[in-house]
């Protein structure tokens, strides 16, 4: 009894065990191993977000060192005071008016 699919072009190619081994060691690679495909992936999310973040940071660092020159000035750490922290003098009375459009709510 002889096998009626031996001279089949697709048996030949799917009884070959070097395609075997290789179907073997592809999936291993992608799926498996702990250098896989996907892990890959993730690995490339964080070092993208990791990037994101350390461009957003070094804006802030600009932001900061701008706003330390500015409050070389007497006259700016006056005015910074009284805007961000409502400071004010002994003789002076301080009114905040807030509109309805200018607050941001919080939900």
């Amino acid at each position: 009894m002889t096998n009626p699919y031996k001279n089949k072009p697709w048996f030949k190619f799917l009884s070959n065990k070097y395609i075997w081994v290789l179907l073997f060691f592809i999936t291993w690679m992608i799926f498996l191993d702990n250098y896989s495909y996907f892990g890959h992936r993730i690995l490339d999310k964080q070092i993208e977000d990791l990037e994101d973040n350390a461009a957003y940071y070094n804006q802030e660092i600009k932001k900061d060192k701008e706003n330390i020159k500015q409050l070389k000035n007497s006259e700016q750490i006056e005015k910074y005071a009284r805007e961000k922290y409502y400071m004010k003098k002994d003789s002076e009375d301080i009114y905040i008016i807030e509109f309805e459009g200018d607050t941001v709510e919080k939900k």
